[in-house]
C-alpha cells in the first residue's frame, strides 16, 4: 500500500501531523510520501520521508505514473481532485480538513468542495473538532464521512531535563496573524508581569507566514506595553529541538499559553502536554478533546485578560496544581493520540473505501 499526502506549504500543524502519521503508518507496513505545492521552513524537519515539492501538471502527472498510489490525502486544496483525476489519477482520493481561522472559511470550503468530493473523492477526513464535525455530517453522507483524531509519536517527543531557566518563561507557539491572536498573548504577558516582573515571555514562530503590516503592529504593541526587554522570539526552530523548549518553560515555573480564536486541532497545545509543560489556553474547539479544563489544563474566556492572568498565576504558584494537571494532560493526550490507533483507524478508511 502507497499513500501520497498533499497540502499547500511545508509548515504548521499539517506539516507536523504529516509527518507523525507517516511514521505511525510506515511503521503498519503503508510506504508514505509528501508532495507539497511550495517549499517551506518545514522542510527541515523532514527525514525518511520521500519529499516533492511541485505544482506543475506535467511533473505531478509523471509522478502518478511513476508511483502509482493507492491514495491520495489533499488537505485544504479540494480543487486539486479535479485536477489530479484530469491527470490520470484513478486511486482513492480523500479532501481532507484540519481547521479554518474562520467558521465563515469552513462553511465556504465545504460547499465548494461538495461537489467535487462527490463527482471526484471517495470522501472527507477530518479530527475531532465539534464544528468541523457538525458541518461534515450537514454536506456528506455516513458512508463518505471519515472522523477520528489525529496521532502524536510520544517516543520521540516528550520531557527532556535541562538546567533551570533562572525566571519563569510564558510560552507561545503560532503565527503573527489575526486568528493566533498574538495581541492578547502580549496583553496577558503585561498584566501577568504585574505580580511577577521577572517573567520572560517566548514566541516560537515562522516570519515568512506573517506579513509586514502586521509585523508592525506587533512590534508597536511590544513598545507600547514596554516588553522590549522581556520577549524573546525563537524563528523557526525545528521541531526536533522543540521539547527542549517546551520542558524548560514548564521547569523555569511557566507555561505555554494558547490564544487562538479557532483552531482544528492545536499541535502546540498537544505538544506541551507531551513534554510536561502546564497549558493555559482559549476556548478554540480543536483543543477541546484534549484541553478539559482543570483536569488537563485551564481554560480562560476570549479577551478576558484578567482572568487569563488570574490563571497562569494560579498555575505559576500552585505546585500542586502544576504537578497535577501535567500528569493527567500526559495520561490523557498518550491514551487518546496513540500512533497505533491512528494507523488502524486510517487503514479501515481505506479498506471501506475499496469495498
Amino acid at each position: 500500500m502507497k499513500v501520497l499526502f498533499m497540502f499547500y506549504i511545508p509548515s504548521g500543524g499539517i506539516e507536523t501531523l504529516n509527518r507523525q502519521r507517516c511514521k505511525a503508518l510506515m511503521d503498519a507496513g503503508i510506504t508514505c510520501h509528501l508532495l507539497y505545492f511550495r517549499p517551506g521552513s518545514g522542510m527541515q524537519n523532514v527525514y525518511n520521508i520521500p519529499t516533492f515539492i511541485m505544482d506543475q501538471d506535467e511533473a505531478m502527472q509523471k509522478l502518478l505514473q511513476e508511483q502509482q498510489y493507492d491514495a491520495i490525502i489533499i488537505s485544504s486544496a479540494y480543487e486539486y481532485m479535479e485536477r489530479l483525476r484530469s491527470l490520470g489519477y484513478g486511486g482513492l482520493l480523500f479532501w481532507e480538513v484540519q481547521g479554518y481561522a474562520l467558521r465563515e472559511e469552513a462553511l465556504f470550503a465545504f460547499s465548494n468542495a461538495q461537489p467535487i468530493v462527490a463527482r471526484c473523492g471517495n470522501g472527507v477526513l477530518y479530527p475531532k473538532t465539534p464544528y468541523i464535525m457538525k458541518l461534515a455530517e450537514q454536506f456528506f453522507p455516513p458512508e463518505q464521512r471519515f472522523c477520528f483524531h489525529n496521532c502524536m509519536n510520544f517516543a520521540d517527543f516528550g520531557y527532556v531535563s535541562l538546567p533551570k531557566e533562572p525566571r519563569p518563561v510564558l510560552g507561545w507557539v503560532g503565527r503573527i496573524e489575526a486568528n493566533k491572536n498574538w495581541q492578547d498573548f502580549l496583553k496577558i504577558g503585561s498584566k501577568l508581569r504585574e505580580t511577577c516582573p521577572n517573567l520572560q515571555l517566548w514566541m516560537f514562530e515562522d516570519p515568512s507566514l506573517s506579513t509586514a503590516q502586521e509585523r508592525r503592529l506587533f512590534t508597536r504593541m511590544v513598545q507600547e506595553l514596554n516588553l522590549e526587554h522581556h520577549v524573546t522570539m525563537h524563528m523557526n526552530i525545528s521541531h526536533a529541538e522543540m521539547p527542549k523548549y517546551y520542558s524548560r518553560i514548564g521547569d523555569s515555573g511557566g507555561l505555554l499559553c494558547s490564544t487562538s480564536k479557532l483552531e482544528g486541532f492545536g499541535y502546540a497545545v498537544l505538544e506541551a502536554m507531551a513534554c510536561r509543560c502546564p497549558v493555559l489556553a482559549t476556548e478554540s474547539e480543536g483543543i477541546s478533546s484534549f484541553l478539559l479544563p482543570d483536569q488537563t489544563g485551564k481554560v480562560y474566556p476570549h479577551g478576558n485578560i484578567g482572568e487569563a492572568a488570574r490563571m497562569a498565576n494560579m498555575i505559576m504558584t500552585d505546585q500542586g496544581l502544576r504537578r497535577r494537571l501535567s500528569d493527567q494532560a500526559l495520561q490523557h493526550v498518550q491514551s487518546l493520540f496513540s500512533p497505533a490507533q491512528y494507523s488502524q483507524n486510517f487503514i479501515n478508511m481505506l479498506n471501506s473505501s475499496s469495498a
